[in-house]
């Protein structure tokens, strides 16, 4: 990884023709700050880059997958490739699965979304807590949730701020593989060197097909995400909100 912050809360490790991808910020429970989204960035650009590579496991901790955007300090700005937080725009070449224990918040949910498979624990949370702060989800989740999860229940996560547990999610559709507490990223690992038994050339191009296909409405998402940011990003809500959550006290909400 790069020398410096990014290094401190990004590491990868190669198996075999796997990159596991590991944020290792637990303080703050995966909080992205500036230099996550570059350490995020460095490790993706490398699973693209590197012929070697033909899949990678994206995990957090035994506690927290992500909790999303440190509100205090910020995720920074988007990256060249990856876009925010360096993943969630990102045009990848390899599959990308997301190992989540505890919770997947937020941001986080919004990097899991991105992924191309998710393995969870049972510890697992999925939730898009952005409305309880005075914001909108502005990194895929306004149009990414709706594919794996029904969009009442999309909807839901999206208004009420209310988490999704594990068990649901993986009836839902939303979770691949479910698991005990503690083997996410282990059985993500597994999955992860079944797609590298096939042949990567096969693999990645049937990913890239199928992403087109999916992804074909992802501009005018993209388009109307940046309209709801834009109107509630001067908002004395916004103000508001995220005041509250650092401040640890019930928001006093105006609409305005």
């Amino acid at each position: 990884m790069t020398d410096g912050m990014a290094g401190t809360r990004v590491s990868t490790e190669r198996h075999g023709h796997v990159l596991l991808i590991r944020m290792t910020r637990p303080d703050k429970r995966n909080a992205v700050d500036a230099a996550m989204t570059a350490g995020l960035d460095e490790a993706l650009n490398t699973l693209d880059d590197d012929p070697d590579l033909w899949c990678g496991v994206l995990a957090g901790d035994a506690t927290a997958f992500s909790a999303g955007t440190d509100l205090a300090a910020g995720a920074g700005g988007p990256t060249p490739r990856g876009g925010n937080y360096g993943v969630v725009r990102r045009d990848r070449r390899r599959p990308l699965i997301a190992a989540v224990e505890g919770v997947a918040y937020g941001g986080g949910f919004e990097i899991v979304l991105a992924c191309d498979m998710v393995v969870a624990s049972t510890t697992a949370r999925f939730g898009l807590p952005e409305v309880a702060r005075g914001l909108v989800a502005n990194c895929g989740a306004l149009f990414r949730a709706p594919r794996p999860l029904p969009l009442n229940v999309a909807k839901q996560l999206l208004v009420t701020g209310r988490p999704l547990d594990a068990d649901r999610a993986y009836a839902l559709g939303l979770v691949n593989e479910l698991v005990e507490p503690g083997r996410a990223e282990a059985a993500a690992l597994e999955l992860a060197a079944t797609v590298c038994e096939n042949s990567p050339l096969a693999v990645s191009v049937s990913l890239r097909a199928l992403e087109r296909v999916v992804a074909e409405p992802d501009e005018r998402g993209w388009s109307a995400t940046e309209v709801a940011t834009a109107a509630i990003l001067r908002s004395a809500d916004r103000t508001e909100g995220i005041a509250a959550f650092l401040e640890k006290r019930p928001p006093r909400w105006t609409g305005r």
